[in-house]
């Protein structure tokens, strides 16, 4: 039997506690809070209505709770999910504190044996947490794990990665990949030949979707906030992994995610944003030295896809085509400037010829 003490005046069921009339300490038996599913809300109303429905509606046999952290969002998400969903732990941050800060925040609050962190524009299968948290049961050496991730149209979307370095960087910018296939001396981005069909540990796994343990996320301080956004996830997979736990893909169990939804609000910020947690990551982890070379590897990487994007352009002309031909211009310009290591160090940013909109310069 499992006692568990909650403050006076408060009742606990199904994730939610209620407030009760009597004045002593209130106690529950034989209730374990199984998972904790943290989701992060920034202006999401077209997407997390869908996501918390599938929660809800095809997870049968796990002691769950919701907890949302929303960044200040003013599309109406805050007062809809009030009102249609009451058993979600809804925290009002009032601002944007990214995700990275955001995520941690729900990971503070959370009373789950595992945690779940999970991107609102996301679809649950019916029956994909209560197999997921029974398979992260039976395999205790494990201390993440990640499932099959679809795209809308059923395609596989890749989730599981290697970890980045210079060495792969490279490979990838030059398009050399397929060497992959004959020496794993060329593995780069991606684990080559592999379509997520069957089971493996992997370095990384992509953050819309990371299942990991409790105690060993709050060891770990959740996210390292400096990765304000992008690189996050792969980070935390590293500090599993260095704590000692593998992580572990299963193809077993299936999640649906529509992705970019937040980096449509602007995406030529967004990509900046990437290049500024770019270089801390490889400065964490390579030194000033790997800070330094990222750029070098980027700078060939981006004018190799503006000159392969730009003869598309004169091809087959589109609007697309056309704005991610200035997001990588944009781009260029800011790495061209940039001081890797007085960037990581100092927070020194080159200035560029257009501050792209809705770029949100807190960190």
């Amino acid at each position: 039997m499992h006692t568990r003490l909650f403050p006076k005046g408060h009742r606990f069921h199904e994730g939610v506690f209620f407030e009760t009339r009597t004045e002593s300490l209130c106690v529950e038996t034989d209730l374990i809070m199984k998972l904790s599913i943290v989701i992060l809300c920034w202006n999401d109303l077209k997407v997390i209505v869908n996501c918390l429905e599938s929660i809800y509606a095809g997870t049968h046999s796990t002691e769950f709770e919701v907890i949302v952290s929303d960044n200040g969002s003013s599309d109406e998400s805050v007062n809809v999910i009030r009102q249609r969903f009451p058993r979600v732990h809804l925290i009002e941050n009032g601002t944007n504190l990214r995700f990275a800060k955001a995520n941690n925040v729900g990971i503070r609050a959370s009373n789950g044996e595992y945690i779940l962190i999970l991107n609102p524009d996301t679809i649950i299968h019916d029956g994909t947490l209560d197999k997921l948290v029974m398979f992260a049961d039976k395999h205790a050496e494990a201390g993440a794990f990640g499932c099959r991730v679809l795209n809308p149209d059923g395609t596989y979307q890749v989730s599981g990665r290697p970890f980045a370095t210079l060495r792969g960087e490279w490979i990838a910018a030059l398009y050399l990949r397929p060497l992959g296939y004959f020496s794993r001396w060329f593995l780069s981005d991606s684990y080559i030949g592999w379509k997520g069909e069957t089971p493996r540990k992997v370095d990384w796994l992509s953050g819309c979707f990371i299942l990991i343990r409790s105690d060993l996320a709050k060891r770990l301080g959740g996210f390292d906030e400096q990765f304000f956004y992008y690189y996050e996830d792969m980070d935390l997979c590293r500090r599993v992994w260095e704590a000692g736990y593998s992580i572990i893909y299963t193809p077993e169990m299936t999640i649906t995610h529509l992705g970019g939804q937040s980096t449509k609000h602007s995406p030529r910020a967004f990509a900046l944003d990437g290049q500024i947690t770019r270089y801390r990551y490889y400065y964490k982890y390579f030194g000033k030295r790997g800070a330094r070379g990222c750029r070098r590897v980027k700078l060939v990487s981006l004018f190799l896809r503006r000159l392969g994007y730009g003869l598309l352009q004169l091809v087959n002309p589109s609007d697309a085509r056309k704005s991610r031909l200035e997001t990588l211009r944009l781009t260029i310009e800011w790495n061209m400037l940039v001081n890797p290591v007085q960037l990581v160090e100092n927070g020194e940013e080159p200035k560029v010829t257009v501050e792209p909109m809705g770029r949100v310069l807190e960190r």
